[in-house]
């Protein structure tokens, strides 16, 4: 049975690096070692040639050599001579010659008289040549040159060194380029190491392979991940941003190096994003969305930094506010159920005590003062969501005391509103302006805040019958006008620039959502929301939707006004 071979680890990316570079720098090494080498010995056999040369040279114009070649025996002065100047020089040999080669000196005595052994027709023609020759002394590098007497050639040197020293000579310095080379490849070896160590611990000892597959499942993560991911640098620039956080901030594919105070936020979502403290879960309101911003400070590294993680609270944001509608309307309900309960119970009585006509009058008076609103409405505004909505709120209104108004000149017809425009927005909308001006009206009406926890019969409680609120809502030349006006104090002037920024509001903290939703619903279906004086003495909000464009995005306007 044949075991399956282990799979063996590819080696990390910081170890192939350090093998690579150390056969670099070996190879490096070696070549330059091999360049050093060859032309050390260029060098030595050039320097060996030009001591030969200047030697023989010297000997040639020797006035003492001239004189000994016109004696009848020319070896007897001249073979001291030579072997002296071989000794002072260094040199291998000085051979003088007579111009048939016959050898007048030579450091072996013995050889004196012989032939020499080399080319000398150069010599003879009056020229000054070097060659490598093998001679009785081995391989050579020698320098023949004519002697002149009277400008006759009356001899030859030849002055030589062997290649066995010039060889030993670049051994010698061959054994010092060695020692260098050493030193270098390991200075480069250990500077190699050291610099991989530090990347080994920055790559956490993966491969290519390995980081090549982490990039991969990062950038699929980032653009897969709903949630919006931001990383600022320690300079407050974006550094990193997904598809996600992009589309959250309204941000083009060129926001990365962009510092954020550049990015034309909204101050307070800024001033979140550049705060050095940690943000758990603050809420912030763009031009068309709500969004729940976490940002956490990076300590370590080279520059501090922080990552930013967004959330879309819009969807969920307009559920809380439909789920609080439909709690107001859920009480209204209740409310309505106890008065109808105790109105049938006062029919009940009038007809137990005799008095029929009294009751079909009471039970008719108040059927058709429910009545009256419902076909008020439901004449003038076609569209069903609306017509809820205002149905509804006019029974909250009823059970705080407050009078909900349609204003005559109110119209909408079946199929005017486009189906771009949509219907959670005109909730928003609508209902956030009534529930804000109930809250005027009745407080106006009592001196203070609604404690809200039982409800008051109209006429009652100190109520009186000026809580009133006009809502009116026309759809016609190509816009939608909303407009809700109350009985309140009214808003002051110095603070209708404020009023739609998130948090503020009258009613203590917690508070101020409504109006800035408002503001963002207006924004995204391309409208504008202004804000002054009522007939009646309150706030007065005028909503202007365009019907061709609705549902579009739009730019930014001045939407508050004294």
């Amino acid at each position: 049975m044949r075991l399956p071979r282990p799979r063996t680890r590819p080696r990390s990316l910081a170890g192939q690096l350090f093998a690579m570079q150390v056969v670099l720098v070996a190879a490096v090494v070696a070549g330059c070692a091999f360049f050093a080498y060859a032309s050390g010995s260029e060098q030595a056999k050039e320097t060996a040639a030009r001591q030969v040369r200047a030697a023989a040279l010297a000997i040639a114009d020797s006035p003492s050599v001239r004189e000994a070649i016109r004696t009848p025996d020319p070896s007897a002065v001249l073979q001291p001579y030579a072997e002296k100047v071989r000794r002072d020089t260094g040199i291998a040999f000085v051979t003088i010659m007579s111009p048939q080669r016959v050898r007048w000196t030579h450091p072996d005595s013995q050889r004196i008289g012989e032939e020499f052994l080399g080319h000398t027709a150069r010599a003879l023609r009056g020229e000054t040549f070097s060659e490598t020759y093998t001679g009785t002394l081995g391989p050579s590098i020698r320098v023949v040159t004519p002697i002149r007497d009277g400008g006759r050639i009356t001899g030859l040197v030849s002055a030589g060194i062997t290649v066995e020293r010039v060889s030993s000579q670049v051994r010698a310095q061959l054994g010092a380029l060695g020692l260098a080379a050493g030193g270098a490849l390991a200075l480069g070896g250990i500077g190699t190491y050291v610099i991989n160590a530090r990347l080994r611990r920055h790559t956490h000892g993966m491969n290519a392979a390995e980081l090549s597959r982490l990039h991969d499942y990062h950038q699929a993560t980032l653009h897969a991940v709903r949630e919006g991911l931001l990383m600022l640098d320690g300079r407050r620039r974006i550094a990193l941003i997904n598809d996600a956080g992009r589309e959250l901030l309204g941000l083009g594919p060129g926001a990365v190096g962009r510092r954020v105070a550049e990015l034309d936020l909204p101050a307070p979502l800024t001033g979140a994003l550049l705060a050095s403290e940690e943000r758990v879960d603050e809420l912030h309101l763009t031009a068309d969305r709500v969004i729940v911003v976490n940002t956490r400070p990076v300590v370590g590294g080279e520059q501090r930094g922080t990552v930013v993680t967004l959330r879309d609270h819009t969807e969920l944001q307009a559920l809380s506010g439909e789920l609080d509608s439909e709690r107001g309307f859920t009480q209204a309900l209740r409310s309505q159920a106890h008065e109808a309960a105790n109105r049938l119970h006062t029919v009940v009585s009038l007809i137990e005590l005799g008095r029929a006509g009294e009751a079909v009058g009471f039970a008719t008076a108040e059927l058709e003062l429910a009545q009256a609103l419902t076909d008020r409405v439901v004449d003038a505004v076609a569209e069903p969501v609306l017509a809820a909505l205002l149905l509804g709120k006019a029974a909250q209104a009823n059970e705080r005391g407050v009078e909900l108004v349609l204003a005559d000149d109110s119209l909408i017809d079946d199929g005017t509103l486009p189906t771009t425009l949509p219907q959670r927005d005109l909730v928003t909308i609508l209902g956030n302006l009534i529930d804000n001006a109930v809250d005027a009206a009745s407080e106006a009406a009592t001196g203070g805040p609604d404690p809200g926890t039982v409800p008051a019969q109209r006429g009652t409680g100190g109520r009186t019958a000026r809580a009133r609120v006009t809502v009116t809502a026309l759809a016609g030349e190509g816009e939608l006008l909303l407009r809700v006006a109350d009985t309140g104090a009214g808003i002051d002037p110095a603070d209708a620039a404020e009023v739609f920024d998130r948090g503020w509001s009258t009613h203590g903290t917690g508070r101020g959502i409504g109006l800035a939703l408002v503001r963002q619903a207006v924004h995204r279906n391309g409208g504008t929301v202004t804000l002054d004086g009522g007939p009646d003495g309150g706030a007065r909000f005028t909503v202007r939707l365009p019907l061709a464009v609705a549902g579009r995005p739009a730019h930014p306007t001045k939407e508050a006004t004294a």
